[in-house]
């Protein structure tokens, strides 16, 4: 309750995405006769004709069978109408693979009419339908040239009888294709299938149906990859890691397949090549290289990966799709938020690097060409942009990324990860409890970003986005993730800055901060003692840098129930901001009220209410009755009064400070439930127990709406509604959530987190009580081992466990051990 324990704790530095076949009419010729006899017509050739090479199918050749389904019920859908299949996806997806498995399929069936088209570029299909009409005995060769050959072939595809099959593999220029594709009428028995990395509207036109074909499904991939290596003899480099490795390449069959027969040429299991794959140093040319094409998709990786970029390129807005997926390939491929486009940070990024056609001072990019650009990248199947996956909007496939990081030139690296950076901190939200989806998000893509970032975030300081993210990890409650991020944080500082960096002394005391708040208050107080050191070495004992890690160091000794030595810091901290800065400064103010909590909290009530009436009143005059600061001494005031059997006067106050807040910060605000919840502790003192509980368990179930179920937080608001429970006589309410929250506080803080040693100790008091003496008196005397091992003998808290763990010795009848633990409880 009150001023929250750690007022001054927060170091933030703010810079802180089948065919069928149709056709009409047989056009037969008459060939006439000089003879008197009618002649009979000649028979046409029926043979069947076959134009172009179909691809083999992969060694290991999966089926898909979902996929093939929804093939098979979009065929079905459009029997009688114009169609055209477009099979679209990105690189090394198998589009390529599963229209050749359609293509044998009708060769097995015997289609009479087979035409594969490497449709690339609009020439190639021109020459391969000019082919085409020859092989059916309608081209004209020598006396017509290719282009009318192929309208022609395109003219008898729309009236022959015979079943036909043309595919398109690979078509890039829609537009300069579009006079090219077959149109069969209704009820024709020819069908066309494409397959292209295009997902535009010029995809769909023409009664044309699109199917999206993806990586592989993960059952998929495994076997492709069983199959593969069972094939060649090698099934024993499948081991326990087989499925990391999937994973890890992405579930994309081009990559499975480089990297199977890589693996066989090495004799190297799945964990090996893992290894391999996941190290910084190693390249995709070199672990997925050309050599390893078995499958004969026909390309590197990296260059199918990014094949359709340089078409991008020429398509407006120009110049912006290369500098575009180079920044998004730093970004995490699971998806980030599209407004992140509209940043400044991003529109002058792609401004400086857009590749202009020799125009020498290019326009301004507008926050809508960078949305454009979006747009032409996803039409090209480079990454997948779509508005209704919200703060994940904007996806890029791993491999993809990866392939544009390592095709960046190094000159440009520094300037594209920074500004990464700068458009996640612009996007970042300055409320983060009304957006935790959207700040979760940021925080694993600044998180992608730092691994791939080298040391760029670090020239020619410390990037504020890192330290934005370590906060938003306090923030969020996710203690044990923040300590792993300040650790790496301040150790990067360390090595690339120096000791006596300020950013390295930052980092160092949010690492203490993120120990404090975890628990961990003997490291928290090795640092901090180490901070406050060095900032007096390097700053002066004056300094306000210098001041705050005092008051943090305060902190520290407090929970570590070193109560004399935290007072004196406070004291000093106190008496020094008002030398140097003056009495009304807000700084001076807020020594004087953490100053304030300690004494409170050390029981000289009397005093803390003396400085808290005078901090209030300051405040008031200085900032106004509706500053947050000034409800923070109201607060705190209510607090001291609460804590001197002022409950009436407390009450008073934190009624107007809960009004105050909900009328300011709103009814979801993390200080409005604060004050809720202190107003529902001095309802619960003052014996009004219902309203208690009514408030109380409003404001748990709004923590856990607005936190999460796992957040410190609402850990807290659980465990005090339990202990109103209890003092209501709803025993087995109480214990019901205090078993959940020494639970959850357990797995969440750890076993030896103050708080969870707390949780233990009520759920013992509420075994206690009803009647289930024996299992309280095991949590006990754990409690007790705890807070001896932890905090030491003669801490409050284990003064506190041995009252407890006496008092059920007493109840079991246990009146010697009992009498001897109350003996030194006293004398303590």
């Amino acid at each position: 309750m009150g001023a929250g324990n750690r007022v001054e704790h927060t170091e933030v530095d703010n810079r802180v995405e089948n065919t069928t076949v149709g056709g009409d009419v047989f056009q037969a010729g008459r060939d006439l006769t000089i003879n008197n006899h009618p002649a009979p017509s000649p028979e046409p050739d029926r043979r069947p004709v076959r134009v172009g090479a179909v691809p083999p199918l992969a060694s290991a050749f999966q089926p898909r069978e979902e996929l093939r389904e929804a093939i098979d019920r979009a065929r079905e859908r459009h029997t009688t109408v114009v169609l055209t299949q477009v099979l679209s996806g990105g690189g090394g997806v198998g589009k390529s693979q599963l229209a050749a498995h359609y293509a044998d399929r009708a060769h097995a069936e015997g289609v009479d009419v087979l035409v594969w088209v490497n449709a690339a570029e609009t020439s190639q299909i021109i020459a391969a339908y000019a082919e085409a009409a020859r092989a059916v005995g309608e081209g004209a060769v020598g006396e017509q040239d290719a282009e009318t050959d192929a309208r022609v072939f395109l003219k008898w595809l729309a009236v022959t009888d015979r079943s036909w099959l043309v595919v398109l593999d690979d078509l890039t220029d829609l537009e300069g294709a579009a006079p090219w594709w077959p149109r069969p009428p209704a009820g024709a028995n020819g069908r066309v299938l494409a397959t292209t990395r295009r997902r535009d509207a010029l995809v769909t036109g023409a009664g044309r149906a699109r199917v999206d074909i993806g990586t592989y499904n993960r059952a998929e991939a495994l076997r492709y990859l069983e199959d593969r290596l069972t094939t060649a003899d090698a099934g024993h480099l499948l081991d326990d890691h087989a499925e990391d490795l999937v994973e890890t390449l992405g579930l994309l069959p081009l990559a499975l397949a480089h990297a199977a027969a890589y693996m066989i040429n090495e004799d190297a299991d799945c964990s090996a090549y893992l290894d391999l794959f996941t190290n910084r140093a190693s390249r995709l040319t070199a672990l997925l290289p050309p050599g390893a094409d078995t499958d004969n998709y026909g390309r590197q990786v990296t260059a199918s990966l990014l094949l359709a970029l340089d078409a991008a390129e020429r398509r407006e807005p120009v110049g912006l799709a290369t500098p575009a997926v180079r920044l998004a390939a730093h970004l995490d491929p699971a998806g980030h938020p599209d407004t992140l486009w509209t940043t400044e940070a991003v529109t002058d990024y792609l401004t400086t690097h857009r590749r202009t056609t020799g125009a020498p001072d290019p326009a301004p990019v507008t926050a809508g060409q960078a949305r454009a650009v979006l747009r032409l990248l996803h039409q090209y199947a480079l990454l997948t942009h779509d508005p209704r996956d919200h703060h994940r909007a904007v996806r890029l496939h791993a491999l993809t990324a990866r392939a544009a990081r390592e095709t960046t030139p190094s000159t440009q690296i520094p300037a594209t990860v920074r500004t990464a950076a700068d458009a996640l901190l612009e996007t970042w939200p300055e409320h983060e409890h009304t957006a935790r989806d959207l700040t979760a998000v940021l925080r694993a893509n600044t998180d992608t970003l730092t691994d791939h970032a080298d040391d760029h975030l670090w020239h020619p300081d410390a990037h504020p986005v890192l330290f934005t993210a370590g906060n938003s990890l306090l923030h969020a409650g996710l203690l044990h993730t923040a300590v792993t991020h300040w650790q790496h944080l301040t150790a990067d500082a360390e090595r690339i800055l120096g000791d006596d960096h300020p950013d390295t002394l930052i980092a160092r005391g949010n690492l203490a901060s993120a120990y404090w708040q975890a628990g961990r208050t003997g490291e928290a107080i090795v640092l901090e003692e180490r901070v406050t050191a060095d900032r007096e070495r390097l700053l002066g004992d004056d300094h306000p840098n210098t001041l705050i890690a005092r008051g943090n160091l305060a902190a520290s000794y407090w929970q570590a129930g070193r109560t004399d030595e935290a007072i004196v810091l406070l004291e000093r901290v106190a008496a020094d901001r008002e030398r140097i800065l003056g009495p009304d400064h807000p700084d001076t103010l807020l020594a004087r009220g953490n100053l304030a909590s300690a004494y409170w909290r050390a029981g000289r009530t009397g005093e803390a209410i003396v400085i808290e009436e005078r901090v209030t009143a300051d405040r008031e005059r200085l900032l106004g009755d509706d500053h947050p600061d000034t409800l923070t001494s109201r607060n705190n005031l209510a607090t001291c009064y609460w804590r001197a059997g002022r409950t009436g006067e407390a009450i008073v106050l934190l009624e107007r400070v809960a009004a105050d807040r909900e009328r300011i910060l709103g009814p979801d605000h993390p200080d409005t439930l604060t004050a809720r919840g202190n107003l529902a502790a001095s309802y619960w003192q003052a014996g009004r127990t219902d309203e208690a509980i009514v408030l109380l368990e409003r404001v748990a179930a709004d923590r856990e709406r607005i936190l999460g179920p796992d957040h410190p937080n609402t850990l807290t608001a659980r465990a005090t509604l339990a202990a109103s429970y209890w003092q209501a006589g709803r025993t087995d309410e109480a214990i019901v959530l205090e078993e959940r929250v020494a639970a959850d506080r357990e797995r969440i803080l750890g076993p030896d987190h103050p708080n969870t040693l707390l949780a233990r100790g009520n759920l013992a008091t509420s075994y206690q009580r009803a009647g289930r003496t024996d299992e309280a008196i095991v949590l006990e005397e754990q409690v007790l081992a705890s807070c001896e091992r932890l905090l030491g003998d003669d801490h409050p808290n284990t003064l506190t466990a041995r009252g407890n763990l006496a008092t059920s010795y007493w109840q079991a009848g246990r009146t010697d051990e009992a009498v001897d633990l109350l003996r030194s409880v006293a004398e303590d």
